[in-house]
């Protein structure tokens, strides 16, 4: 018997995906009335709702996400130790099998995956302790992003449904993620594995089941199998600097004949990459390979996406960066009052929040050109002032 509808209707965002705020009894009315307008298990639905609150802490937690103002060296330093990386690799020899068929299967370095265990739950030591059905309620009741979470509530029923989630009992991240790599409800239905073979999926207690169902979502984003995703790189002074970010790409051999030069002597000529900055001309730099862009589709924060990438180089060998000598960074508040500045010019920054975004940091790059200054997406003093 079919429990659920298609993957796509449970997740598709139809009118009643505004619906937020309110009273929350009416609000999980509505929330019943559109499951069964879905197709879901009208049981699975009742055993999901049943007891279901509000829980203060979880919006608590949205709102307190400071540790994202932070610069990417900082930021880098404060998540990446050596006892990281010695239990990373010790990690990767103990699961050395499920690595080697994720290799066979997807193309996916065990360097990639081990650098997102890492961040995400410490290779599974610490998973969360909020409740998941609670947390999606109340986020997807709250009305910042209901987009995003009134979708994973319906995906959420269905795996009630189909015994992957007990909604009285689940527990993980604030953010309604579950397991080793934090999968949120949808991305378990369509690429929960198992890894183990015991014929259940089981993320939170099988590191297989949840290496390789984090693989499945990756190739699902588009990962592109057995090709690089970031690499240091040495950048000359005299570069044009409008011509680095995200938005610019160019063959390996194209930024060779600009003196452009990975920092171990080795890249694929033919291959595409962007030149990016992440602390402006004067720190770090490195070639972003198409399978970097997939970083961004599991996490939206720029500084995070750069640290999980450059985390993973680190695991499969590559040295510590040059830092370089960028110039000083801004304070959050600071990062906030260009944001507004920038905002006010027609610019889309992506809210102002004091994060240094992606689109953040195209708009900086884009006024730094109008103004005349060294266009490598780094906000300085100079330019807040210029501003």
């Amino acid at each position: 018997m079919r429990l659920f509808t298609s993957l796509a209707l449970i997740l598709s965002t139809t009118s009643a995906t505004a619906q937020c705020g309110g009273s929350f009894a009416d609000f999980l009315s509505g929330v019943r009335a559109e499951a069964a307008e879905r197709g879901l298990d009208a049981g699975a639905t009742d055993r999901f709702l049943s007891g279901a609150r509000q829980d203060q802490s979880v919006l608590n937690a949205d709102r307190r996400q400071g540790v994202f103002q932070k610069d990417f060296i900082a930021f880098s330093r404060a998540l990446i130790s050596q006892n990281r990386i010695d239990n990373g690799r010790a990690q990767a020899t103990r699961q050395d099998a499920i690595f080697d068929l994720i290799q066979s299967e997807f193309g996916i370095p065990r360097e990639v995956l081990l650098a997102f265990w890492a961040f995400e739950t410490d290779y599974g030591s610490f998973q969360g302790d909020y409740n998941t059905r609670n947390a999606l309620l109340t986020l997807a009741h709250d009305c910042r992003r209901p987009e995003l979470f009134r979708p994973q509530v319906f995906a959420g029923i269905a795996l009630t449904a189909q015994g992957g989630m007990d909604p009285a009992r689940t527990t993980g991240a604030w953010a309604g993620e579950i397991g080793m790599v934090q999968m949120l409800p949808g991305d378990i239905i369509e690429n929960g594995r198992d890894g183990d073979g015991n014929g259940v999926v089981d993320l939170k207690g099988s590191a297989p089941d949840a290496l390789l169902s984090g693989a499945s979502v990756l190739a699902s984003l588009g990962w592109r199998a057995n090709e690089p995703w970031l690499q240091e790189i040495t950048v000359p002074a005299g570069l044009n600097w409008s011509e680095t970010g995200l938005d610019h790409p160019k063959t390996v051999a194209e930024w060779n004949a600009l003196g452009v030069a990975s920092r171990d002597g080795s890249a694929p000529l033919n291959m595409t990459a962007r030149v990016i900055l992440p602390m402006g001309r004067n720190g770090p730099a490195f070639f972003a390979y198409p399978n970097f862009d997939v970083y961004f589709e599991w996490n939206q924060s720029f500084t995070y996406v750069m640290t999980a990438a450059y985390f993973a180089t680190r695991l499969a060998g590559a040295p510590v960066y040059n830092a370089g000598n960028p110039s000083p960074a801004l304070s959050g508040e600071q990062i906030q009052q260009l944001q507004q500045k920038l905002a006010a010019r027609g610019y889309d920054v992506g809210g102002v929040d004091g994060i240094l975004g992606a689109q953040t940091r195209n708009a900086i790059r884009l006024e730094q050109e109008r103004l005349g200054l060294p266009a490598d997406a780094w906000p300085t003093r100079e330019l807040l002032n210029s501003l």
